[in-house]
């Protein structure tokens, strides 16, 4: 079967002439994801975790190597995927459900039937909110939500449009340690019942940990991947299972990876 995913040997510098001087942002990346599959990425602060992002939604082109989403290859922005970000990012001027339809209107193939399904559209994007317990805030404006609401809209807003992939890139680095954890269950339970794909880029080792099937660190810039973990932990999995020792020890084997990282600047690829 192949990859919904597929970086082959993956180059990128940010301009010609930084590639003139072999010069890259992430280099040799190669990355397999299966339909369905969840990973997270992480790595010391500069390594490329971002610039991973922007290659994966075709917001930048690699200067070498080549990448496929859903067996095309990218060339451009990608319209099946969805992202959220630290920040939400969400309209000021516009309701909570207001915002989650954001993407219906500048997306096709909704955009163009938008007016004539905007009752349809407004059911779906209500029935998402309430799966994230936002049920009630509809008519609410982002200055009237907490920080937490405000993220659970804009991972709404990325879904509305039933991607089939979610890119994350550090969307609860901003939230209290409860808010966080609480957004972790509401992320998983998304996933586990539409089963599309998700990369997520985080410094928090205990959230990949949780909420991933795969956990790649990356190495410092120029950025690579330098150890890929398979998370062995069964599915579903609640907050129990953070306390207990198999968990402590992933979380402290990545620690290691990223600790020899930062005093060397380099370690051994580890599967």
């Amino acid at each position: 079967m192949s990859a919904f995913v597929d970086f082959d040997r993956v180059w990128l510098a940010y301009n010609d002439e930084l590639l003139a001087n072999n010069q890259f942002a992430v280099e040799d990346i190669s990355l397999k994801v299966q339909e369905g599959e969840f990973i997270a990425i992480v790595g010391p602060s500069g390594c490329g975790k971002s610039t991973f992002m922007k290659l994966a939604t075709g917001l930048k082109k690699p200067s070498r190597g080549t990448v496929i989403i859903g067996g095309q290859e990218v060339t451009g922005p990608l319209k099946i995927t969805g992202m959220a970000f630290q920040a939400p990012s969400l309209l000021p001027w516009r309701t909570t459900l207001d915002n989650v339809l954001l993407p219906l209107e500048i997306v096709e193939p909704y955009r163009s039937s938008f007016k004539a399904r905007k009752a349809e559209y407004r059911d779906k994007a209500r029935a998402l909110l309430a799966s994230v317990g936002l049920g009630g805030y509809e008519d609410k404006y982002p200055w009237q939500l907490s920080g937490g609401m405000q993220q659970r809209a804009s991972i709404c807003r990325a879904l509305i449009h039933e991607p089939r992939m979610l890119l994350l890139d550090e969307p609860f680095g901003a939230l209290d340690a409860f808010t966080r954890e609480e957004l972790w269950c509401t992320l998983r339970d998304l996933q586990a019942a539409q089963k599309f794909n998700v990369i997520l880029v985080t410094h928090d080792l205990r959230e990949s940990v949780f909420l991933a099937d795969t956990v790649y660190v990356m190495s410092r810039s120029p950025g690579r991947f330098v150890v890929r973990r398979e998370i062995d932990l069964p599915r579903p999995r609640d907050l129990e299972v953070t306390y207990t020792p198999a968990f402590s020890d992933i979380v402290h084997e990545l620690r290691g990876h990223i600790g020899a990282i930062r005093k060397t600047g380099n370690a051994e690829i580890a599967q």
